[in-house]
């Protein structure tokens, strides 16, 4: 049977009642002249449509999206696209108007902002009767949509905090490679050997002090967290550590000096410094590698970040949203199914927003990569999945800014215009006021 006649998961059983019915509402409206597309016929829906990214996903996601109408000539789709600069700002305007998207990119950032301001359509009615099915997401992938106990997006792909490093350099300086499981300490005395073989030329790791994702596995290793409610989880004791583990580690030699770090510490891929070779290390996210691996000649691998790797959970990569005011949900909810369950539509998706949700999809999907770079990528994922633990909820509204003040703190401890514990207590009590705002 050809891909595009088999029923993929539940989705084409579960369509008929609620789907069908708002479809047949729809068609009258639009034939008393009150549908989407008057004149336009009966049946009619024309759903709009927002991501951010480049060309090749737009092509990709157009492609997924003529396909479901293909199966449903009813259903159209109004598609807008841009990068990722602005495209909150643009999103807010809509929203604010009353006029956001049918359906609609999200990430983690914002989830629970827009969930607060009342932007998204509960999805959790639709879970619990499997019109969206879960079922083959890692659980805590499944569970990373929710805020509040409530499921308000659907992860579209998945990544995991990764560290990549340089395995060209190691090759000649005759090091061993970083392995998953190995501790800050041995990360720190590792780097200092880098640092010392390359007679300086490399530095052993980058300071990953101003990265969230670090200091947030790093504590959950430690049985806390990034957030406790709408307050930050940690106290200034702990975040005090976290400055004082890496002033140590430069005080050993295993990291850069203040100028180098600054240049990465935004998380801009071109300027990584394991791209750049001043670092053997760089701790980003896994999806990552392909784009950092254009940037050197070098062979990069990828490994998880240090700690238990309990600490960390499948992260999606971005979510799909559905506008609480849309005219269909229905409609767009089975949208999402399809987006993310469908096989043929996860062949053509690929890997370009991540790796699929859907763990089978997943498999279908690898057998067919051919880029070395995305297969070693998707080999770290599907090896990590069994380590992960649970999901903790997704950042609450104001954790841009929290982010943004953690790279200040940490850029004054390195540069020295702070001691950790200066800089500890000043984080927390700007950091809290920016999540009670």
């Amino acid at each position: 049977m050809p891909p595009t006649a088999v029923s993929p998961t539940r989705r084409r059983l579960l369509l008929a009642p609620a789907l069908a019915a708002a479809l047949v509402l729809v068609g009258a409206a639009a034939a008393c002249g009150g549908g989407d597309d008057a004149g336009a016929g009966d049946k009619r829906v024309q759903l709009s449509v927002f991501w951010w990214g480049g060309e090749k996903r737009a092509e990709l996601t157009e492609q997924a999206l003529r396909l479901y109408s293909s199966r449903h000539p009813e259903v159209t789709f109004k598609v807008t696209w841009q990068g990722n600069t602005g495209y909150y700002d643009k999103l807010a305007t809509q929203a604010a108007g009353g006029n956001a998207p049918d359906l609609f990119q999200i990430d983690d950032n914002y989830l629970s902002e827009y969930t607060d301001r009342k932007v998204i359509l509960d999805l959790t009615p639709y879970v619990a009767d499997n019109r969206i099915d879960l079922s083959k997401f890692p659980s805590s992938l499944a569970q990373y949509g929710q805020v509040g106990g409530r499921t308000m997006a659907v992860a579209g792909a998945a990544n995991t905090p990764a560290m990549v490093y340089n395995r060209t350099l190691l090759k000649n300086l005759g090091l061993p490679e970083p392995r998953i499981g190995m501790t800050y300490d041995e990360l720190i005395a590792w780097g200092s050997r880098v640092t010392d073989r390359s007679r300086g030329r490399v530095a052993g790791t980058m300071d990953p002090s101003a990265d969230y994702k670090a200091l947030w596995l790093w504590l959950r290793s430690q049985d806390k967290d990034l957030y406790r409610g709408r307050q930050i989880g940690f106290t200034e004791d702990d975040l005090t550590r976290w400055f004082e583990l890496w002033r140590r580690a430069h005080a050993a030699g295993a990291t850069p000096d203040a100028a180098t770090l600054r240049v990465a510490n935004n998380g801009d891929v071109s300027r990584q410094l394991v791209a750049t070779r001043k670092a053997a290390t760089s701790f980003m996210w896994s999806n990552q590698l392909t784009e950092l691996q254009k940037y050197t000649t070098d062979e990069l691998g990828v490994v998880s970040y240090p700690g238990d790797p309990q600490a960390q959970w499948a992260r999606a990569s971005m979510y799909w949203a559905a506008f609480r005011g849309t005219r269909h949900p229905d409609v767009v909810v089975d949208v999402i199914n399809f987006l993310v369950n469908d096989p043929e539509a996860g062949r053509i998706l690929g890997t370009e927003r991540g790796l699929s949700s859907n763990t089978e999809i997943r498999q279908l999907v690898q057998a067919g990569l051919t880029d070395e770079r995305m297969k070693a990528t998707a080999a770290f994922e599907t090896a990590m999945v069994e380590r992960f633990g649970p999901a903790p909820v997704p950042p609450p509204r104001g954790h841009p800014r929290v982010r943004a003040l953690l790279i200040t703190a940490a850029e004054n401890v390195q540069a020295g215009r702070a001691t950790p514990r200066q800089a500890a207590a000043e984080f927390i009590a700007q950091a809290n006021a920016a999540l009670a705002g």
